[in-house]
């Protein structure tokens, strides 16, 4: 088996990415605590999802494998990242926007203080799954944070994804219990 080839996603990869993302996350928790309406999930994931992929195309630190079969979306070093903490709304339904600051404040409060690499979202759509194809794709990110010598931080709502990033060399280091059960891992 060949390695996938991961490359920087690109403004023009949008749809492709934020579709395989809406995709992967329909069953995860947190997502699903943010937009548990089955009838609204697909339009406010996307919102979302979106949203953070234009906040990090940017800065060219949205990694991706064949335009969105697997994705990585990291926030460069920074202290106490959040979802929403570049000041822009997004475009979502008052429940569901303050179902995420609930969450972003909750998740702010146990983030590092010092700066790290963050791996907000880290997604395989369920058509690759088993292709190690999200491993690549966060490869790319802690490349870099061992670059800048900096730590990796990441956050999970699925507790069987705990075991699969400690395989991947993430420790645990600290759990929320409110408003969601999360897992808070570094490596």
């Amino acid at each position: 088996m060949h390695a996938p080839e991961v490359g920087v996603a690109s403004p023009e990869d949008r749809t492709p990415v934020v579709d395989a993302l809406v995709a992967t996350f329909v069953n995860d928790p947190v997502v699903r605590f943010f937009f548990p309406d089955d009838e609204s999930y697909t339009r406010s994931a996307a919102v979302l999802f979106g949203h953070l992929f234009d906040k990090q195309v940017v800065k060219g630190t949205v990694w991706t494998v064949e335009r969105g079969a697997a994705t990585a979306i990291w926030e460069p070093p920074v202290a106490g990242t959040a979802v929403l903490d570049d000041g822009r709304r997004p475009a979502l339904p008052d429940d569901a926007l303050r179902r995420v600051h609930a969450y972003d404040q909750a998740l702010r409060a146990v983030l590092p203080r010092d700066p790290h690499w963050y791996l907000g979202i880290l997604g395989t759509h369920p058509a690759h799954a088993g292709r190690r194809l999200g491993r690549a794709t966060m490869s790319a990110g802690l490349r870099r944070a061992a670059d800048d010598g900096l730590p990796a931080v990441l956050e999970t709502g699925n507790p069987v994804n705990v075991q699969i990033y400690r395989r991947a060399g993430w420790e645990l280091v600290d759990t929320l219990t409110d408003p969601i059960p999360v897992w808070v891992m570094r490596r």
